[in-house]
């Protein structure tokens, strides 16, 4: 498969009634950019597609809407009256283009008096291939009517009220009619591409360990397990109920939520620990990034390295350097123009000598940095440092807030499931998937040539048919003149 059309993917947004919206469809493409002013609406549209990614991870419904600011009722449209019940809530959709065609998936959900998903309608190949309803409001649960197209049109049964159900169709639906298999296939081609969504926020206050607790989860869409025993990801365990199992995660089941071991989570606070095993991983890769960095920081930029962080050295960087808030323009003091490691310490000895080693314990795929090469270094034990030629080498901590989410943003964009913290499909190939990376404020803390070099670097990745990319963006005019980067204006 190479074509974009084979790899399931979001190509459009539909948010009916969610927030300031009403009525408004967006087209997806593999570079969108959603431009505005303040208030029109950028953030609550990344909100409605990240509630839709979680729902189709496996997530509850509470879960999935748990960090909108104001709870769920946040999403319900201004000025939305309640009806006789006292009901209020918001509609989103989104559309899925794959193998199977366009499959429409449409969500009701109920915000007040209690939270749940009243209707649900999955459509596709010119059939209605699965609606739910509430029937009976007194239980936790909507009638579902799935397309069979045997002796029986349809197939009748309860599903929770708080889970996709379009996610708990694979081991609901036998597979034996041809209709059966077109909700197997569609189900599947929208569960995959929802699953697919890493969420990208990388905080700066974080990353230097200034903000407060190193941030335990914020994991992009972490995998989990709950009431109705949906398989889970990296995280996961084991839900209780009905024991209904959707598309699995490839790490289901192991560790504590938000735990992601070895994996660079939303905020990025553990960039230097997965940066010590990508950059060894694939030097080819690592070289890119490096240039890229290279374009967007004030001075020279001769490498991107992990180190051992020194005893003593706090995230406020080494003695003898400093930094401006636009980044890298301190030179080096005396006598500590750069480090040099050997195996596993680093010494204040000037610039690496031929016979020092910079060496970092890589994380393997299932665990931390040092976890399998033995150098029992975790994530606080590695630190990032910029070769900056004759001027040493500098933390990244005292890069400027921009030049540091901009090195974030540009490594996600450079990597994929295996490196981030995501839940992706386990069962399918991932040559058969594409990563959709969602920023919002993509260019928060930029000057415009550091956005430009982003997005250039975006539609460079995008281009290869495996990551795709929706982001908010200040001035658009970073995207002028670049080739397949569509810009969406709202509040227009």
């Amino acid at each position: 498969m190479n074509s974009d059309s084979e790899r399931p993917a979001v190509t459009e947004l539909r948010l009916s009634a969610f927030k300031a919206h009403r009525g408004v469809v967006l087209p997806l493409g593999p570079l969108t950019l959603l431009s505005g002013g303040s208030g029109s609406g950028k953030s609550s549209a990344l909100q409605a597609y990240e509630i839709l990614a979680r729902l189709g991870s496996g997530q509850s419904l509470a879960r999935a809407v748990r960090d909108v600011a104001g709870g769920p009722s946040a999403c319900v449209p201004a000025g939305a009256r309640p009806d006789d019940q006292g009901r209020r809530g918001f509609r989103i959709g989104c559309t899925v283009s794959g193998p199977v065609g366009p499959v429409s998936l449409d969500l009701a959900v109920q915000a007040e008096p209690e939270l749940r998903i009243v209707g649900e309608r999955l459509t596709g190949g010119g059939e209605t291939l699965l609606t739910t309803a509430l029937t009976d409001p007194d239980r936790a649960a909507v009638q579902a009517a799935w397309h069979t197209a045997g002796a029986t049109p349809v197939t009748r049964a309860p599903l929770p009220d708080d889970r996709l159900g379009t996610s708990l169709l694979p081991l609901r639906v036998a597979g034996k009619t041809a209709g059966q298999r077109l909700v197997l296939a569609a189900a599947e081609q929208v569960v995959v591409a929802l699953r697919s969504a890493f969420v990208c926020d990388p905080r700066p206050e974080v990353m230097r360990g200034t903000g407060g607790a190193r941030a335990a989860g914020g994991a992009g869409l972490p995998g989990t397990t709950g009431a109705t025993g949906v398989a889970g990801g990296a995280g996961g365990s084991a839900g209780r109920g009905s024991g209904v199992r959707g598309v699995r995660g490839k790490g289901a089941g192991k560790g504590r939520e938000g735990h992601d071991e070895g994996r660079l989570r939303s905020s990025c606070d553990n960039l230097p620990a997965v940066l010590a095993r990508t950059s060894q991983e694939c030097v080819r890769r690592h070289a890119v990034l490096v240039a890229a960095v290279r374009e967007a920081c004030v001075g020279p930029v001769d490498g991107l390295r992990a180190v051992p962080r020194q005893a003593g050295v706090t995230n406020a960087g080494t003695a003898g350097a400093s930094a401006t808030e636009s980044g890298v323009t301190g030179a080096a003091g005396s006598g500590a123009a750069g480090t040099a490691v050997s195996g596993s310490r680093m010494t204040a000895s000037g610039t690496a000598g031929a016979g020092a080693a910079a060496t970092v314990p890589v994380a393997g795929r299932g665990g931390t940095a040092g976890a399998q090469s033995g150098g029992g270094l975790d994530e606080a034990g590695v630190q990032v440092v910029l070769d900056r030629g004759a001027l040493g080498e500098m933390p990244v901590e005292q890069l400027g807030d921009g030049e540091l989410r901009f090195l974030a943003l540009a490594l996600v964009l450079l990597t994929g499931p295996g490196v981030l913290a995501m839940d992706p499909a386990g069962e399918i190939p991932s040559a058969h998937q594409q990563m959709t990376v969602m920023a919002d404020g993509m260019d928060r803390c930029m000057d415009r040539r550091q956005a430009r070099e982003l997005v250039s670097l975006a539609v460079r990745m995008a281009e290869r048919g495996h990551v795709r990319l929706l982001g908010t963006v200040r001035d658009p005019s970073v995207a002028d003149g670049l080739p397949g980067v569509q810009v969406l204006h709202l509040g227009a």
